[in-house]
């Protein structure tokens, strides 16, 4: 009969996502297709896992300067050209009794 080998204890997936986040996890791979060696497509996956203090850790910290996630303070908002300003128009109220043609 032949023995298979176990491992002594748990692990639950909070200390697994803990570890991960901990530690970090790059994940890193190509895909390519090609026909008659011509290449059609490529595919590069680069994936990395890890909690922002390891991110700032290793220095990764784009997310600070991304305007899409960042939030300009208000008065940074006065200090802009006007060309970028986003003006908000008024209609004129129309006379009372008037119909538009």
């Amino acid at each position: 009969m032949e023995r298979v080998p176990t491992v002594a204890g748990t692990t639950n997936l909070v200390d697994i996502l803990d570890r991960v986040l901990d530690k970090g996890l790059v994940i890193a791979g190509d895909v390519r297709i090609s026909l008659a060696n011509v290449e059609l497509l490529t595919i590069r996956i680069r994936l990395l896992v890890c909690s922002v203090d390891k991110a700032e850790e290793i220095g990764l910290n784009w997310w600070k300067y991304d305007p899409h996630l960042t939030i300009p303070a208000p008065a940074a908002r006065s200090t802009l050209p006007q060309a970028t300003r986003t003006v908000t128009r008024r209609r004129p109220a129309r006379a009372a009794g008037r119909r538009r043609a």
